[in-house]
């Protein structure tokens, strides 16, 4: 499949009516947890396409440009509007917050199993681990506040257990910052994997940050708050990845074609018809913005499609689904891994190797205090109190001897030397 050369409409007649903007909702009780975890990809997709298209807008002079990025943004608009309001409205904000982690772990792990680029690999590895233990304290919340199972959320398609615990998951900011790829060299997977990971974690981020006042505890206010942080930090650490040195045209063509990949992928995979149809109508809408980029790009800088995306062809396409082998393994391989920037080689090292100076430590003990008294502790241990244990989901023992005690929430590991 190659969307440069598939037919489409002409770009004005492209808009949604509004009666089109507001679909049937899909029914949370019976629903692929696949279907929902796809529905907050291409949510994000599509509020990452949209703030681009602002900043480019912010940074043109060009009255033609401008003109097709209003346009296109618009409709882009519509999709998202759409695709936000096939979350019923019977939802509730913890079950939804369930559907965004797995979405996080399950898509970076199913990128990264895909991946031949290093540099990406270990960026998708090293957040994932951070992403599946947030899922296990939002587990925990969702049982202690709402006597919520979340095994039944996921589908058992994934496991719900500690990760690097999210109290240990406060770096510095600087070491976040990994090397970008570049693009001219690079594969179009890769292209394609820093840009959907960076769009999702993106959307993970804009949803807690805007969520956390509306939750009814303290402890759980606080807890969206602390692991929004940590969902800053993801999103600095994928957007490194991209090459800034593509120009805005060529950035725009490539947004163009993730869309497409991802719009495509979403139709191939769905499971429920009538969502089935919006990924399909979407696709063709995308394919019709991708052109109207790719022309630009010719006029304006005389380059081709071709230079953005090579022969356009889609690699593999994204399909999710469970990763319960692969995230153990990285779990049980990396768990003690921080980031490290400190000496111009950006890596992950062990925390047991860092220097006892090291700036990570200094930001800990700035941030956390006492890690006893932080929220993503105290979820665990109201649940230790209320239940007698933790909650998890599990199919065997932990692969990380520190953390198979559900009796006590270990705040050390990956911490502390």
């Amino acid at each position: 499949m190659n969307p440069i050369k598939e037919k489409s409409k002409s770009l004005e007649n492209n808009f949604l009516p509004l009666k089109k903007m507001y679909p049937k909702s899909y029914n949370k009780l019976n629903t692929s947890p696949y279907t929902k975890t796809r529905v907050i990809l291409m949510n994000g997709t599509e509020f990452e396409s949209q703030w681009f298209m602002h900043q480019f807008a912010r940074h043109c002079d060009e009255p033609e440009i401008l003109a097709a990025l209003a346009v296109v943004r618009r409709q882009e608009q519509q999709q998202q509007k759409r695709i936000s309001c096939l979350k019923p409205i019977n939802e509730s904000i913890l079950e939804t917050t369930i559907a965004y982690e797995q979405l996080a772990i399950d898509l970076t792990a199913v990128l990264a199993r895909h991946e031949k680029d290093e540099n990406n690999i270990k960026a998708l590895n090293f957040a994932l681990l951070e992403d599946f233990d947030h899922l296990y304290r939002y587990a925990n919340l969702l049982k202690t506040d709402k006597n919520e199972d979340a095994d039944m959320l996921v589908g058992k398609f994934t496991e719900i257990m500690p990760g690097r615990p999210t109290v240990a998951e406060h770096r510095y900011p600087a070491d976040d910052i990994k090397p970008h790829m570049n693009a001219q060299k690079a594969d179009l997977y890769s292209k394609l994997v820093a840009s959907t990971i960076t769009a999702a974690e993106q959307q993970t981020m804009n949803y807690y940050m805007n969520i956390a006042q509306w939750y009814k505890n303290d402890v759980g206010r606080k807890l969206y708050a602390e692991i929004a942080m940590i969902e800053e930090a993801h999103v600095s650490q994928y957007e490194s990845l991209k090459d800034p040195n593509l120009s805005w045209l060529e950035q725009w063509v490539m947004h163009e074609y993730c869309e497409c990949w991802l719009y495509y992928s979403a139709w191939q995979d769905e499971s429920v018809d009538h969502i089935k149809k919006i990924w399909e109508e979407h696709f063709k809408m995308e394919v019709s913005h991708l052109k109207v980029a790719a022309k630009l790009l010719k006029k304006f800088e005389n380059k081709t499609f071709e230079s953005v995306c090579g022969s356009g062809e889609f690699p593999q396409l994204l399909k999710l689904g469970g990763n319960k082998d692969y995230v153990r393994k990285v779990l049980g391989e990396t768990v003690c891994l921080t980031a490290d920037n400190t000496h111009e080689k950006h890596d992950y090292k062990d925390i047991k190797k860092i220097p006892d100076d090291h700036r990570y430590f200094n930001y800990q003990k700035y941030m956390s205090g006492d890690p006893e008294k932080n929220a993503s502790h105290l979820v665990i241990k109201k649940a230790i109190e209320k239940l007698g244990q933790d909650y998890r989901y599990q199919d065997k023992e932990h692969p990380v001897k520190e953390l198979r005690d559900r009796k006590n929430d270990n705040t050390k590991i990956a911490r502390t030397k």
